[in-house]
């Protein structure tokens, strides 16, 4: 098969949660803004979504309520990691099943498999036949893939088709680069620019849940090899880039969307709501972005 081709700014989702529930209305809001922004991709169920605290079943709800709304005109890439891989296998297994594009599949954390522990854990998923997005971090998962087997993959099964690069360091991702052709998507905004300069196709984006627009014409400039424009638009979207981390993700990023209107600033624990000094911060900085907050 022809491996699918991810490119540009693809939105990590905020899950709009409303008196302990899922708020799907809310979760539409959203993926009707991201389409109106020129949003390339969303992914459901990811870090950013507290794919943690969902439960299987909402889970799979979101997942099939994003694929609907969106309606073939965008890809769905369901997040659909696990630690224990025979549940990932049922999440991947459901999200194919509902229609998504492909799947984000985050490295075992907490019981830190070995590189070749994790290269049967993607080898078993494989088999679901969804194509598959490798999500690097070691900052949440305590143990990082490494070049070679993120190469050694590659190579072996078709449905890899990219890596989300979220170690934050460019050498990692020029060493992937120069190893194989796999397509390297960002998974830090602020490194959108750094990896499109070392061979990266694109960013899976906190920042596009708020301001969809200007990450798109990052990733446009950076793509087009307008060099000049997109480092300039790089050192404007900085502070908000860096500003939307200043308590865990996706703390800041669920904020900044109940300020905008788009849902209510509601987390599960152990998630709390982003602490009161730097809310009146986070709503000025959104305000020289154009966000009416």
């Amino acid at each position: 098969m022809s491996r699918l081709q991810l490119t540009g700014s693809m939105t990590a989702l905020i899950t709009p949660f409303a008196n302990g529930a899922v708020d799907f209305d809310a979760l539409g809001r959203l993926i009707d803004f991201q389409l109106a922004g020129g949003t390339q991709a969303v992914i459901p169920c990811g870090t950013t979504g507290e794919s943690p605290t969902l439960s299987h079943d909402e889970h799979d709800k979101v997942i099939e309520f994003t694929v609907r709304r969106v309606d073939g005109r965008i890809p769905v890439i369901a997040g659909t990691g696990s630690n224990a891989t025979d549940e990932a296998l049922q999440l991947t297994a459901h999200a194919r099943s509902a229609g998504a594009a492909a799947c984000l599949i985050v490295n075992p954390y907490y019981n830190k498999p070995t590189q070749q522990g994790m290269y049967e854990h993607i080898a078993a998923i494989a088999k679901v036949g969804l194509p598959i997005v490798l999500y690097n971090i070691p900052g949440r998962c305590g143990v990082e893939m490494t070049t070679e087997t993120i190469v050694r993959l590659y190579n072996d099964f078709e449905q890899v088709v990219a890596l989300k690069e979220a170690t934050g360091n460019v050498n990692n991702a020029s060493a992937v680069a120069a190893a194989c052709d796999i397509t390297i998507l960002s998974g830090d905004d602020s490194m959108t620019l750094p990896y499109y300069s070392v061979g990266g196709k694109g960013v899976i984006s906190v920042a596009a849940n708020i301001i969809p627009g200007l990450v798109r014409q990052l990733c446009d400039h950076a793509a087009a090899g307008r060099l000049a424009d997109a480092t300039k638009l790089h050192r404007q979207l900085f502070p908000i880039f860096k500003g939307l981390f200043v308590e865990t993700n996706p703390i800041p990023i669920k904020a900044a969307c109940a300020m905008a209107g788009l849902c209510q600033n509601e987390l599960r624990l152990p998630m709390t709501p982003l602490s009161e000094p730097l809310r009146a911060k986070l709503s000025a900085l959104l305000k020289q972005y154009g966000v009416k907050v």
